[in-house]
């Protein structure tokens, strides 16, 4: 690992949220510089950050819409400015759930520019200054619909599937510069979401462990593959859904 007082740089897209935050703590306590990024909720975003800050840790807030190609290019390109960014961790995405037959197109397109393209939009303008930094980790905030599927989410799914695939050719492509890239694929996490789309005897009916995860859970994961020990794993959609699938 860097020294200290050189600290490699992680990038969290949707770093506000439940997952996004613990993932954001995870990286710092790792000796990561976090830039936590939010859409509209730029005062979460700022939140997290000074929670990194009282722990020690060293973070920045940012804000843009990563479905916007140039408001997302114009962001990192000042944010490249001052070096590299080593880290691209993609978790940014939304829900508008509907059953496939009665899905409006702008529920469609927007779950998908978000997931899809915004991966594109955070992940391509890092990817030549991580190469030449030969150090680089990429990492997708996939999710158990995009491997299962799940009624109602054909968006979301499609988006999350996507995601997996880009990934894995992502990977072949950048293996022999010392970039990897892989998937977390979430399945029930406790949030604001989970606590409003199911029971508890739902969620003992759908996770073989009877509960669901923390977002902690996620971030230990993605914490490790952002980490040098992980340079071997690539390529990888890697499941934390308490035995789903």
């Amino acid at each position: 690992m860097k020294a200290s007082s050189d600290p490699r740089r992680a990038l969290v897209s949707g770093g506000s949220g439940d997952i996004g935050a613990a993932i954001c703590k995870a990286l710092a306590a790792a000796g990561q510089h976090v830039i936590v990024h939010s859409n509209t909720r730029i005062e979460r975003a700022q939140e997290v950050v000074e929670t990194i800050r009282a722990e020690g840790g060293s973070a920045e807030a940012v804000a843009f819409d990563v479905a916007d190609a140039q408001a997302s290019a114009a962001a990192l390109e000042a944010l490249l400015e001052t070096g590299p960014i080593h880290c691209a961790v993609s978790n940014a995405g939304i829900h508008d759930d509907a059953p496939m037959a009665g899905m409006q197109e702008a529920q469609w397109k927007r779950v998908i520019d978000v997931s899809l393209h915004g991966f594109f939009h955070l992940v391509q303008p890092l990817l030549l200054p991580m190469a030449r930094a030969r150090f680089g980790r990429v990492v997708a905030i996939g999710s158990v619909a995009g491997v299962l599927g799940n009624r109602g989410q054909t968006n979301y799914a499609a988006a999350k599937a996507g995601l997996h695939g880009a990934v894995k050719s992502l990977a072949r492509e950048m293996a022999s510069r010392g970039i990897t890239a892989n998937v977390v694929a979430p399945g029930l996490i406790a949030g604001r979401m989970t606590e409003t789309l199911f029971a508890p005897e739902q969620i003992k009916a759908m996770v073989p462990a009877g509960r669901v995860g923390a977002p902690e859970d996620v971030a230990a994961l993605v914490a490790f593959l952002c980490s040098e020990s992980a340079g071997y794993v690539n390529g990888q959609v890697i499941g934390v859904n308490g035995g789903m699938g």
